[in-house]
């Protein structure tokens, strides 16, 4: 098959392909990367700047078989159109498959719910516009649709998504609120952990309210005002309250359960029916029985 460019300024070979075949990224960098697309009879780079009236061609491409499989598991789901789906996720599942997981993540359940997930973000991540961490619970959208998922990762780009966190930190925090702003980055140390520095860091912002005091312990509602992966644990262990449980974060021993650290309301603007939505997850029943085993130790 072939086609012919018409761009009004240079446009790179992959970017150009994603549009007009709508596949993935990650599948038509495979096709390159197979040498199985020729510009002007020339087998091309992904990085090819195109111009008008160049020749693209694409040759008999084999896709590579998925390793990621469907696997049957009950998922949470409190809204779900042809679009889109809010999902209630677990502590202790991992939203995608990576190295040593590939059956017993939210891509393999959801890919046995459905057939309808969108496939920009590749193959082990369909459905994936966004992620929280294993050990976090609570509210998650997936997409369902190649055309909405860019609005969808545009929405979280431009902080048009909102989301509250419910945390429990270890310690007194003695303020009403804060807000921590402090850039993040790997930690040299320990590549899978993130720590605030100004080497090779993104910006990372953090707003806290606090709801509740006992006696050890700060139960805390934390806004994001950006992304970045680990966030909320980072910042908690920075200021000096680490999130409680945290097997990454804290010095303390910690149970099967991990952080307790809760995605519990998420509000936006649905990208097509521009109909604005707003979901609450209840914590989970054992983040919320040690809560509640703290009550007679709150602090006015």
């Amino acid at each position: 098959m072939k086609y012919q460019v018409k761009v009004n300024e240079k446009t790179r070979l992959d970017q150009y392909l994603t549009t007009i075949l709508e596949e993935s990224r990650s599948e038509v960098t495979r096709r390159i990367k197979s040498d199985c697309v020729l510009v002007n009879g020339r087998v091309a780079k992904a990085s090819l700047l195109l111009k008008d009236d160049d020749v693209i061609e694409l040759l008999d491409y084999e896709k590579p078989v998925m390793d990621v499989v469907p696997t049957k598991m009950d998922l949470d789901i409190l809204y779900e159109d042809r679009y889109l789906m809010v999902i209630n996720k677990p502590s202790g599942l991992t939203v995608h498959p990576g190295a040593g997981n590939y059956d017993q993540t939210l891509v393999n359940g959801l890919m046995y719910y459905t057939k309808d997930l969108s496939d920009v973000s590749g193959d082990n991540r369909l459905g994936i516009v966004h992620r929280i961490d294993k050990d976090t619970s609570g509210l998650m959208i997936v997409c369902k649709d190649n055309k909405v998922h860019p609005l969808l990762a545009e929405g979280f780009k431009n902080k048009t998504i909102k989301r509250d966190y419910i945390a429990l930190l270890v310690g007194e925090f003695p303020h009403a609120s804060a807000t921590i702003n402090a850039p993040i980055g790997r930690d040299s140390n320990n590549r899978k952990m993130f720590t605030v520095t100004d080497k090779n860091s993104k910006d990372a912002i953090t707003e806290m309210k606090v709801l509740k005091r006992y006696i050890g312990y700060t139960l805390v509602k934390c806004s994001l005002k950006t992304g970045r992966t680990h966030q909320i644990r980072v910042h908690m262990k920075y200021i000096g309250y680490p999130v409680y449980n945290d097997p990454v974060y804290t010095n303390a021993k910690a149970t099967k359960f991990g952080q307790f650290l809760h995605s519990a309301h998420l509000e936006f603007v649905h990208p097509i029916t521009k109909e604005a939505l707003e979901f609450d997850a209840p914590l989970p029943n054992e983040f919320q029985k040690f809560i509640d085993n703290l009550e007679e130790y709150e602090k006015i």
